[in-house]
């Protein structure tokens, strides 16, 4: 007696898997490639100090002397890099944040020493906010029921705007989310005589929980243990980040963002889809510190993991990534 009779399968007409077969197959049929040319490199100069301070929460991050920065981003040029964004420490805030638009800032110290070693061969970016430079740990001024007035801080962005450009900055970074900012801040460089100084707006900076360790970064913590939430984006909005979007264009950006990337791929892909300027993404210290410290317990690859995520962003529809991988990626770029 014989078994039963197993029925012929039929041979697959299609078969996807003929273009995954090899590394060389998949890489010359993907869809997305992630350059070195498409990053940005944040970086953290800090007055006051001798020697670069390690921060703890972001693995391979420092605070930087004037002239530690200047050789890290010597080693980035030569790695391929071809932007960096600063973020500056000042040695002593205000209620005003009155460092940030001084002409001996620390950032306008950092953008005078970069040019000059690198002129128009890095495109030298300059976060335009105050939160790292005032007292209380707000983006603004605040006013005496604790609320930040926002037409009273567009003076303060203006000013900063202006002394960065003359220090040397190709593109200023507003990122304190005030309603107006792009149109006072573009208007405030056209009458310094800076109309060829570009602006990338953070234009969705979402309230969200993964900017700890940039914090810790920045020395900042907010006062009387408020938030946030009054002038960043609520993380359940879309349509929200689309009029912040069409409002910054409409005012003068010449590249908008979404920050953080991961959590806000839909977002990315929604703004990309509607606008025809450049699109960039932060890929935020929490998301960086998250990898680290799962590679760190042997839970992920951690390797592995960066490149999905940076892939992931680009594929969404970023052209733009600010990430704290940029050296990483461009070492990896040239083995």
């Amino acid at each position: 007696m014989t078994g039963p009779e197993i029925g012929r399968i039929d041979t697959p007409t299609a078969r996807p898997r003929r273009l995954r077969r090899s590394a060389a197959m998949r890489d010359l049929v993907s869809e997305v490639h992630v350059r070195v040319d498409d990053l940005i490199a944040p970086l953290f100069v800090r007055e006051g100090i001798d020697e670069p301070v390690p921060i703890e929460s972001l693995p391979g991050v420092v605070q930087h002397t004037l002239e530690s920065l200047r050789s890290e981003v010597s080693e980035l040029v030569d790695l391929g890099v071809k932007s960096v964004i600063l973020f500056g420490i000042p040695a002593e805030k205000d209620e005003v944040g009155s460092q940030a638009y001084h002409p001996d800032g620390i950032v306008q110290q950092a953008l005078a020493a970069l040019l000059a070693d690198h002129g128009d061969r890095l495109v030298l970016m300059a976060d335009l906010c105050v939160d790292e430079y005032t007292s209380h740990g707000h983006c603004g001024i605040v006013d005496a029921r604790g609320d930040v007035d926002n037409d009273a801080t567009l003076e303060l962005y203006a000013k900063a705007a202006v002394a960065q450009a003359t220090a040397g900055a190709h593109v200023v970074a507003p990122s304190g989310m005030m309603d107006g900012q792009v149109a006072v801040i573009r208007a405030a460089l056209d009458d310094a005589g800076f109309p060829d100084v570009a602006i990338l707006a953070y234009s969705a900076k979402y309230a969200s929980a993964l900017y700890g360790p940039f914090r810790d970064a920045v020395d900042v913590s907010i006062a009387d243990g408020g938030d946030r939430k009054g002038y960043q984006q609520d993380h359940r909005n879309v349509r929200e980040a689309i009029r912040e979007i069409d409002l910054d264009v409409a005012e003068g950006a010449d590249m908008v963002m979404v920050k953080p990337a991961l959590a806000y791929l839909d977002v990315i892909r929604d703004v990309a889809q509607h606008v025809d300027v450049p699109v960039a993404a932060y890929h935020v210290s929490g998301e960086y510190a998250m990898i680290h410290a799962a590679g760190e317990r042997g839970w992920i690859d951690a390797d592995a993991v960066a490149f999905e995520h940076l892939t992931s962003i680009k594929r969404a529809g970023a052209n733009i990534i600010l990430t704290y991988f940029t050296r990483w990626f461009a070492e990896q770029a040239q083995r």
